[in-house]
């Protein structure tokens, strides 16, 4: 890590949900491309966090900045794109249909408990067409929307002052 790296806020790009279970992998399949396409600074650390709920709790308290890709279920059609601010996450909770969701946010507000709240907390989010069906693919409605949030993500970056290379083919 160099000296520059370290005066710079720790980024964390957290993706969640269970790849078994169709759209509930998106978060997942984000972060996995993001790590195959771009090269990140040392303060940008992409995690899957699969289903991990308070087993993030590290991992999110050490984050000054944290970005969650995650399905989120909010009655429109499928693949529409969310970008939720952390205001908005407690009432979202009742939208929620997987226990990784109340987990994650069980873990923030613990993180609120020690103190170590990130600075800024942003969802980003696509609307699952199914999250039921035991599956790895997602349906094409939601993987079609892969590039789309990669994107979003990559300007969430951005707007935190980090610059991202696409790796040589």
């Amino acid at each position: 890590m160099t000296d520059e790296s370290k005066t710079k806020p720790n980024i964390t790009v957290l993706g969640i949900g269970n790849i078994l279970l169709t759209d509930e992998g998106f978060g997942i399949r984000v972060v996995e491309k993001l790590q195959e396409r771009y090269e990140f600074p040392d303060n940008v650390i992409l995690v899957d966090g699969g289903v991990l709920g308070i087993n993030l709790l590290g991992v999110l308290a050490d984050a000054q900045h944290l970005v969650v890709v995650d399905a989120v279920k909010n009655k429109q059609p499928p693949g529409t794109l969310y970008r939720l601010e952390k205001d908005e996450l407690p009432e979202r909770i009742l939208l929620k249909n997987s226990l990784h969701q109340t987990d994650f946010l069980e873990t923030l507000t613990l993180c609120q408990a020690i103190d170590k709240v990130p600075q800024t907390t942003v969802v980003l989010g696509v609307e699952p067409e199914d999250i039921l069906t035991l599956s790895v693919e997602m349906t094409p409605t939601v993987a079609a929307r892969l590039d789309d949030m990669m994107d979003l993500v990559i300007q969430e970056l951005n707007q935190l002052g980090v610059t991202c290379r696409e790796r040589s083919a």
